[in-house]
């Protein structure tokens, strides 16, 4: 019988488990830290064995196979000897995609990828397509097909650390939406590194599959050059309609596909360029899959967005706040920083990634009235922003940084949490950390 052993112990990693049990293999899960309660439940009803707080190598190096989860760096002890045995490392989605026969709409880039992800969703379920959402976010692929799921397609979320081990794995319909540096800590502090883990998107495609990318982005537009795509190519734009897929023409919305769609710019639900982009990426899917106009129009108009993403707080004292806790690295800064209207309190920091902040210089310059540091250690942030003469705060508490933003701020102002950097520091995840900020505001 072959022996799949499971490294990680949480969504993907239970997921792989319940699986792989279920398709018969001898399966054994292993995670260094804590198992949480409801994991240990499903792993315990699917009648898997499991261990916490330890690797055991005599139960571990005689696997057939290894299912990695996507937080467990390539650099772990565990990982590396497994490596130097020879034995096959690969990711949850991997594997799960052996055992469905669902079209995958597959999702990734720096950033936008959680919008355009929930946006796709949304859409296709609008339409009464049978559906399922899985990867970077909502359930486990591998636990849903466990399950018995039997969805026509699913809309997936893809990380470059899931795409790191996926192999044989295919999209119909691929989207990349940018490339900007982000968890270089995890690519040897090498950019490159790190573009050829999100051009991975791209294997497997055939010649009735879709690539959609953003045609701006200098770094995928010198990659593409290195790839025989097969794959129909779908580039978006919002700078020209020449040669475009998708783009914006006079205050219009256009879909140039087999099936062709326009809308006013003003009726589309979300601000911003940034999700502009995303919008282009999700109607070219949409059209591509023959999602009907009716429903694409409507579905732009009335899609909310996602959590922790430029999301409105409260108004308090004419303060305005803003929780853009997804903003995880620099250029998602970037973005939120360009769509500020009002002067800003930008709160910044966090376990850093090997950011390179001068990337935000000039709008921190031209938006900004005063900068609140939130990290265990601030000092990186000290030496780059301090310079430029703005007010500056140093806290290592959410309570404590919303009040200094709170005394910093005048009535007319936004105090804007973009924070650049990981989340690891101080909270749980970058969803806890927007959860205390939207606390501490509502508190205060």
């Amino acid at each position: 019988m072959k022996r799949i052993i499971v490294l990680g112990a949480a969504e993907s990693g239970v997921g792989a488990a319940a699986l792989a049990k279920i398709k018969g293999f001898d399966v054994f899960v292993s995670d260094m830290g804590k198992i949480k309660d409801n994991y240990k439940e499903i792993l315990d009803q699917y009648g898997v064995e499991w261990e916490e707080g330890k690797h055991t190598e005599a139960l571990l190096m005689n696997a057939d196979e290894v299912v990695k989860s996507p937080g467990i760096p390539e650099e772990a002890p565990m990982v590396q000897k497994l490596k130097q045995a020879g034995i096959p490392i690969i990711s949850e989605i991997e594997f799960a995609g052996r055992y469905t026969q669902a079209k995958m709409v597959c999702i990734t880039g720096s950033n936008g990828k959680t919008t355009t992800t929930s946006l796709i969703y949304h859409i296709f379920r609008s339409a009464g397509y049978n559906v399922g959402l899985a990867g970077n976010i909502g359930r486990s692929l591998a636990l849903q097909i466990a399950e018995g799921k039997t969805f026509d397609w699913y809309v997936i979320e893809l990380s470059s650390f899931q795409l790191d081990n996926m192999y044989e794995f295919r999209a119909n319909i691929a989207i990349l939406l940018n490339i900007t540096p982000d968890h270089l800590d995890r690519y040897g502090n090498c950019m490159q590194n790190y573009t050829d883990a999100k051009m991975r998107i791209l294997q497997n495609q055939q010649e009735n599959d879709a690539f959609i990318y953003w045609a701006d982005d200098p770094i995928i537009r010198t990659e593409l050059e290195k790839y025989d795509v097969k794959a129909r190519l779908c580039p978006f734009s919002i700078l020209t309609g020449e040669g475009m897929t998708g783009y914006v023409q006079e205050g219009e919305y256009v879909i140039d596909t087999t099936l062709p769609f326009r809308a006013k710019q003003e009726a589309l639900s979300l601000r911003g360029k940034h999700n502009l982009y995303n919008m282009l990426a999700a109607g070219i899917a949409a059209r591509l899959s023959g999602i009907d106009d009716t429903t694409l129009r409507t579905c732009l108009g009335n899609f909310k967005g996602v959590e922790h993403r430029l999301e409105k707080v409260a108004e308090k004292d004419g303060i305005l706040y803003i929780n853009d806790s997804k903003a995880t690295n620099v250029d998602a800064c970037w973005y939120a920083l360009d769509s500020m209207t009002t002067p800003t309190i930008l709160i910044i920091g966090g376990k850093d990634k090997g950011n390179d902040y001068s990337a935000i210089e000039e709008l921190v310059k031209e938006k900004c009235a005063g900068l609140v540091y939130l990290g265990a250690d601030n000092t990186k942030l000290h030496d780059f922003f301090d310079r430029l003469g703005l007010p500056v705060a140093d806290t290592h508490s959410m309570k404590d940084c919303v009040e200094a933003c709170r005394q910093m701020a005048r009535p007319g102002y936004t105090v804007l949490l973009s924070p650049c950097c990981a989340s690891f520091d101080l909270f749980k995840n970058m969803e806890d950390r927007g959860e205390q900020f939207c606390e501490c505001v509502m508190n205060s």
